[in-house]
């Protein structure tokens, strides 16, 4: 009988590390996730009850509580799609030519400069929202749409320049130089060669610039108003000096998070970077 060599154990001890790593992982994550959508389908009086119960007859009341009467949802989702989507789809449009430039500009200081324009998304949102606020106020974008997608970008657009510039980076120069050759301009370059070759980089740029937005609170307590409050603002008029009411928030928190849940499984394809290496060959 062959005994396994150490390296064999090792190597099995490790994926058994690992699967324990990922299995615990996905408890801590999915298991509240959980506890709040089968709490948002539950009684009222069962939400609170000192004993949890996992057996009980599944109820909307919670969330047609939500699209009723004054407590109408609606507006706040609809104020989260547009200013969201609009911040994520600007910060696309803005970040690719910018991540473009940075990548394959050949000045001393470019390291500085990627890391600078890094380190504005790494800035405590408490530092930019008095300026912003004085600013929108004197510009009358206070309680606006724009106001909000301006808020967003403030944080959005150098993550997409930064992120999109590693995308650049891993297409061959090569390639953009054969179109040169052949009597492209730059912006045709850029356009009809380097853009669909990052595909799954403009996917996964948008989509986390996406959740950003859609989660952000404190952008949206400072600027926002009876015109413009989304979500997480609605999210927060459940809590009271008179009580929570544990129901609703739960079902709000749901509606919050499934559509982003969705939004990641269905481009989780895309979530790969290096598609583009080794398109050359020998590069």
């Amino acid at each position: 009988m062959t005994r396994a060599a150490p390296i064999d154990r090792g190597s099995r001890r490790s994926r058994i590390a690992a699967t324990v790593v990922v299995a615990v992982g996905l408890v801590w994550t999915l298991v509240p996730l959980a506890w709040m959508a089968l709490s948002s389908v539950k009684p009222s009086e069962q939400v609170t009850a000192a004993t949890p119960d996992l057996l009980f007859t599944p109820t909307l009341g919670n969330y047609r509580e939500l699209f009723s009467g004054a407590n109408d949802l609606t507006p706040y989702i609809w104020h989260s799609v547009l200013a969201a989507g609009a911040a994520a789809v600007l910060a696309v449009v803005l970040g690719a030519p910018a991540g473009y430039g940075l990548a394959r500009a050949r000045t001393r200081g470019k390291r500085h400069l990627s890391f600078w324009i890094i380190s504005t998304r790494m800035a405590p949102i408490a530092a930019v929202v008095l300026p912003l606020f004085l600013i929108y106020r004197s510009l009358g974008l206070l309680d606006s749409i724009p106001g909000l997608v301006l808020a967003y970008l403030t944080f959005s657009l150098p993550f997409a320049i930064w992120l999109m510039s590693a995308f650049f980076a891993q297409v061959p120069p090569s390639l953009e130089e054969s179109a040169l050759v052949a009597g492209c301009s730059r912006w045709q370059a850029f356009w009809y060669v380097a853009l669909p070759l990052t595909k799954p980089g403009l996917v996964t740029t948008f989509v986390l610039c996406l959740v950003f937005s859609w989660n952000d609170y404190a952008f949206a307590l400072v600027f926002s108003g009876p015109d413009s409050q989304t979500l997480p603002i609605a999210a927060s008029q459940l809590v009271t000096q008179t009580g929570i009411d544990w129901g609703q928030l739960t079902a709000i928190g749901t509606i919050v998070v499934v559509p982003m849940m969705l939004v990641g499984i269905a481009v989780r394809r895309w979530l790969v970077t290096g598609l583009t290496l080794g398109a050359v060959t020998g590069e």
